[in-house]
């Protein structure tokens, strides 16, 4: 099968499909693989994008969102990924199928709340469109937070962000400490069992020595059943051979009598005669002949079988105690004697294993306390390397908050460790450790001079805390695995020269990885590569030509929509074509 060209270097969102929910009744929205903005007037339905994104993404499904009137409110996406990546595999391996190239995710949610999720064709958990939204997209909103705002995240996203000065010593640390967890296995089975490896040991002993009191040979089990089987039956066999001898060779006791040797013989001559007359009955004169010398070699086995039977008592008597011995064994140690002899080079070796444990358990112990040190290290080097690597980071998403009307908010990155008597030992004081390292990252914001710095998701409002996202992702850009990003009230209590500053980064970061803004803002829409214009009909609801790309003429009215309330202004209108062409020119 033919591989599919992927139509994007990174995974993209291209569309989705969105019925009966809230006031959109039937609507389809086309994102740009770049920077997506999506305008409109209050309560138009913009955030219906957002929610309905968080449903694909395996949120919690509210039958409230149901259209009045609809029995079940449906989202469908289109994601186009490259072969291979992570959401993709995932994707397979639950039964999914890719349309060229593409995942198609659907989630519906009826009226009376009941939930259900297809991928690919495929129904799957809901869960799994949470697993998926892990690798594919990151939602900031007033309500709605992922991505970066959970801990693991952030310590992979600084880890990614420091380099190689985290990644070289984070390799060598989890390499070591997949060994000690390894070794603390073994090193746990070998102690906490040590009463069972004994008896095991003892029961390997007493089969072997069993074994060896026997002695069997290999096979010897068959060869002992054919001999008793011989012996047992010796006086009919000698019997029949004799007279099998007697009907080949003749029967001393009667000489007169015909047997099947003399006949051959006489029908030899007989051919032999007239031979020369036609070699057709010279030909079966030969076949005659070989006939005789064949019947003439059977007799003569037969009688040596017949004078070699041996049908001595004592021997069938201990032919069957050998066997008794054998069977003994078989019982026990396998079906045959070669089962046996194979459970006994196995129970050998085990048993070797079982009184090695002394040895193995100084062996494991010393390698574990080699480990240990070892990590003690590594775990160090990576305190280290994040700690620099945080520095850094605070200082760039402080200085982009500067510019996102937050002038007087310090972002700090707290690591720490927590103590831990079984730990190793970090800064001097043993501390729990994991595949990681020993380091607990997360995010801290002080929004405002004397403010305790607090994790970003507890210290900032609804709208800083998307202009903080903002700021980290910009920062982070290109080394957070997360493709697509979508903004919710990124502008809230923005305005003015930070409002083109927020355009700004977001098309920044849009050069890496899709972006999707809802906003109110025109010097944010200004800078999106695709605008779209969410509409409600008369009736109130948004329909499928509800929402459509904005182009041109179109783009310039609804931009000064945004700047003055009015798309006709003289005065807007200008200020508009100023905003693109701004945009434009910064790109």
């Amino acid at each position: 099968m033919a591989s599919v060209k992927p139509r994007y270097r990174r995974p993209v969102l291209e569309e989705m499909r969105i019925r009966s929910l809230g006031v959109i009744d039937d609507a389809v929205v086309e994102l740009s693989p770049g920077f997506t903005a999506v305008t409109g007037e209050t309560g138009a339905g913009k955030t219906m994008v957002v929610t309905s994104l968080g449903l694909l993404l395996g949120g919690r499904a509210d039958p409230a969102l149901v259209r009045i009137g609809a029995k079940a409110a449906v989202v469908e996406g289109r994601i186009v990924l490259r072969p291979g990546a992570p959401a993709a595999v995932r994707a397979e391996e639950a039964g999914a199928e890719l349309d060229d190239g593409a995942l198609l995710i659907s989630r519906t949610v009826s009226a009376e709340g009941r939930s259900r999720a297809h991928v690919g064709g495929r129904s799957v958990p809901v869960g799994l469109l949470g697993e998926l939204a892990d690798d594919l997209v990151a939602v900031h909103g007033q309500t709605d937070q992922q991505g970066l705002l959970r801990p693991a995240r952030q310590r992979q996203a600084l880890d990614r962000y420091a380099g190689d000065a985290v990644a070289v010593p984070l390799e060598k640390y989890g390499s070591a400490y997949r060994r000690l967890r390894a070794v603390a296995v073994e090193l746990d089975e070998i102690t906490t069992r040590a009463r069972e490896r004994a008896q095991e040991a003892d029961l390997l002993r007493f089969g072997l020595e069993e074994i060896a009191a026997v002695e069997p040979l290999a096979g010897e089990d068959a060869e002992l059943a054919a001999e008793a089987e011989r012996l047992g039956h010796a006086e009919s066999l000698a019997s029949a051979a004799q007279i099998a001898h007697a009907a080949l060779a003749g029967d001393v006791e009667d000489p007169e009598g015909v047997d099947a040797n003399t006949l051959v013989a006489g029908a030899h001559r007989a051919l032999d005669a007239v031979r020369s007359h036609d070699p057709a009955l010279g030909a079966l004169a030969e076949r005659i002949g070989e006939l005789g010398i064949l019947l003439a070699d059977v007799a003569g086995e037969l009688a040596g079988y017949a004078d070699d039977l041996d049908a001595d008592p004592l021997r069938l008597a201990a032919v069957e105690e050998r066997r008794a011995a054998l069977t003994q064994l078989t019982r026990k140690y396998g079906d045959s004697i070669d089962s046996v002899l194979e459970w006994a080079e196995r129970g050998s070796a085990r048993l070797l294993e079982l009184d090695g444990d002394d040895e193995r358990i100084a062996e494991l112990t010393a390698e574990r306390d080699g480990l240990r040190a070892e990590l003690s290290l590594l775990a160090q080097a990576l305190t280290d390397a994040r700690v620099e690597a945080a520095t850094r980071f605070a200082s760039a998403v402080t200085e982009e908050l500067a510019s996102l009307a937050m002038p007087h908010a310090r972002v700090t990155i707290d690591i720490r460790q927590v103590e831990d008597p079984e730990g190793v030992e970090v800064d001097g004081r043993p501390v729990a450790y994991g595949p990681s390292g020993t380091d607990e990252v997360e995010l801290l914001l002080a929004p405002h001079p004397g403010a305790q710095p607090r994790p970003i998701a507890k210290g900032a409002s609804g709208g800083e805390l998307s202009r903080v996202m903002l700021a980290v992702e910009v920062v982070f850009a290109g080394s957070d695995p997360v493709p697509t990003y979508l903004f919710d009230e990124v502008d809230a209590g923005v305005g003015g020269k930070a409002a083109v500053e927020v355009g700004r980064r977001l098309a920044k970061l849009a050069k890496s990885a899709q972006v999707v803004v809802v906003t109110h803002l025109p010097q944010v829409a200004a800078f999106a590569d695709r605008q779209l214009l969410v509409e409600k009909t008369n009736d109130g609801s948004v329909t499928r030509s509800g929402v459509k790309v904005l182009e041109g003429e179109d783009r310039v009215r609804e931009l000064s929509r945004m700047l003055a309330g009015h798309e006709d202004s003289v005065s807007a209108r200008a200020h508009a074509e100023e905003l693109l062409a701004a945009a434009r020119a910064d790109a």
